[in-house]
């Protein structure tokens, strides 16, 4: 993320230069426009579709007092246009963090290009991330999946869910494919487009994967569970910016990481290897809402697995450069080393710095001998 130069020219309307300053307003906008087509009973229709959640339906469910229907939801092509106006809402609440939190604390801080890039990355994904915890693991506990593990696979397939499990995945969608216009809007460099592209996708990969599959009870767990890891090493970074001294964060970090992708694999394979496995229901059926098959299970756990290795394969790496790092020594002691050499141990300064007198000296030297 490039940083931000205010001019007192006022760039052409509709330039890149244009969009960029101006893009949480134009979306906003746009926006306001869904919201406004409510008022109106023409519009109200096609709206609405964006505004509100799709697919409602009333089921009586059992074990309620005489039978009191519930409200679920289950999902279609129609959620489409509603991630779509969520992830307007997205970009507006990016630049609202942008502008309001980050950028103060970046002039107070004065960093520099690459840690002003590297601080808003982490100070927004570390803002979504605790959100998302903390609204996936208020899920979580109120459908009782800590209780009942079982509850990851039985009764599925899962085709109907609450509001708030559905509300869910659909911010989850709405906020990773809102990263993609950032990419344009705080002008990323080049160079670091690739691996943004990667992890972007690979989040709408395995959300719409659980989404699609009525997979969502596994997929909840697993987001809280990969998000709580992810949000500490983004705060952990966070501190490491404002003291360079923190580095406490990082090594517990390193140490849940690889637990959770253990944990992770763990989840999956008890879930799809075992309990889908045993279920009665073993045939597919679209109309239901039925993906478990052997293909399909098989699938899902080489997805799971391949991309697990593929962060640890990241993870090691980015240790083992660590690692040299430290371990190399440092330019101004490599230049020290190698000028005690050259002068055979015969230092001119104080407490062993070359001062600029003595590495002069074996010219002045040569010169008196002729």
């Amino acid at each position: 993320m490039g940083i931000r130069k205010k001019t007192s020219k006022t760039p052409p309307v509709l330039s890149h230069e244009f969009i960029i300053q101006n893009h949480a307003d134009i979306v906003s906008c746009l926006a306001m426009l869904f919201l406004l087509g409510l008022m109106f009973e023409i519009t109200a229709k096609a709206a609405v579709m964006f505004v509100t959640l799709q697919y409602n339906v009333t089921i009586p469910v059992e074990g309620t007092p005489e039978g009191e229907p519930v409200s679920l939801y289950h999902y279609g092509i129609k959620d489409a246009a509603t991630v779509f106006f969520y992830m307007l809402v997205a970009i507006i609440l990016h630049a609202v963090i942008q502008e309001y939190v980050l950028d103060k604390i970046n002039r107070r801080m004065h960093f520099s290009k690459t840690k002003h890039s590297k601080f808003n990355e982490s100070g927004q994904l570390s803002a979504f991330y605790f959100f998302s915890c903390i609204w996936g693991a208020s899920i979580i506990v109120s459908e009782n999946y800590f209780s009942d593990p079982t509850s990851l696979w039985k009764g599925y397939p899962h085709t109907y869910f609450p509001f708030q499990m559905k509300f869910f995945y659909v911010s989850q969608l709405a906020y990773w494919f809102h990263a993609f216009p950032e990419l344009y809007f705080q002008k990323t460099k080049k160079e670091d487009i690739p691996r943004q592209l990667v992890y972007i996708g690979l989040y709408i990969f395995h959300i719409t994967g659980a989404y699609v599959l009525n997979l969502t009870h596994l997929g909840l767990v697993l987001l809280v569970l990969h998000y709580s890891v992810e949000f500490l090493f983004h705060i952990s970074r966070l501190f490491y910016f404002s003291n360079e001294k923190y580095q406490k964060g990082f090594t517990l970090w390193a140490v849940l990481f690889v637990l959770g992708r253990l944990l992770t694999l763990i989840l999956s394979v008890l879930t799809v290897g075992f309990g889908l496995t045993r279920a009665e229901n073993q045939v597919l059926d679209i109309n239901t809402g039925n993906f478990n098959i052997l293909a399909i299970r098989i699938s899902v756990l080489a997805s799971i697995c391949i991309t697990q290795a593929f962060m640890m394969w990241k993870f090691i790496n980015f240790q083992l450069r660590r690692w040299r790092e430290h371990l190399s020594p440092q330019p101004s002691q490599k230049k020290r080393t190698v000028t005690s050499k050259g002068k055979k141990g015969k230092e001119n300064g104080v407490n062993g710095t070359v001062t600029s007198n003595g590495a002069d000296s074996p010219r002045s030297r040569k010169e008196k001998h002729s």
